[in-house]
């Protein structure tokens, strides 16, 4: 048995109140699925930060200095042009490039992490052929519990109280 478990639950409040019984019990592996954003749910499944903003922040800054470096060095050093006595190192010309490489950097780098973090271009995951789950997308909030040697059965009973509509395996 592969492990992959999934419980269907009425309302997000109920869903959030298993989620952090769940956790509370030990199982990790834990993901939801629901039509909208529920934003006790991070906390409730212990999701860590996300380490993409400072990832971004860095690469952004490194283009940044790195380009403005390359202006600098083409205008002072490599072919300097003194042209009616104006500076050589004129850096307002130099930061529209500079912010721009930065901009771009950033969103390159923050969209090559997210497909890395997400495990994109992964286009099929076992949890989307199960019975019902269609209905995550309209009024279905679903709890995921990917832990190996898990039954539905101790699922259930973790769960008791809570009420869920269903408690299901998922075949691989």
């Amino acid at each position: 048995m592969s492990g992959l478990l999934l419980a269907e639950f009425r309302d997000p409040e109920t869903l959030v109140a298993a989620a952090r019984r769940a956790r509370q019990a030990g199982l990790r592996g834990l993901d939801a699925h629901t039509p909208f954003s529920v934003p006790e749910l991070a906390e409730a499944l212990a999701l860590p930060r996300p380490r993409l903003r400072p990832v971004m922040l860095g690469a952004g800054l490194a283009a940044a200095a790195l380009v403005y470096a390359l202006c600098w060095y083409s205008a002072v050093i490599g072919y300097p042009l003194n042209l009616g006595g104006r500076p050589l190192n004129s850096w307002p010309t130099f930061l529209v490039l500079s912010f721009e490489s930065g901009v771009l950097a950033a969103s390159v780098t923050g969209f090559l992490g997210f497909f890395l973090g997400t495990g994109l271009p992964r286009l099929h995951h076992p949890v989307f052929a199960a019975r019902g789950f269609a209905r995550a997308s309209q009024d279905g909030f679903f709890l995921a519990v990917d832990e190996p040697g898990l039954e539905p059965a101790r699922l259930a009973a973790l769960l008791d109280g809570l009420g869920p509509l269903s408690v299901r395996a998922v075949e691989p």
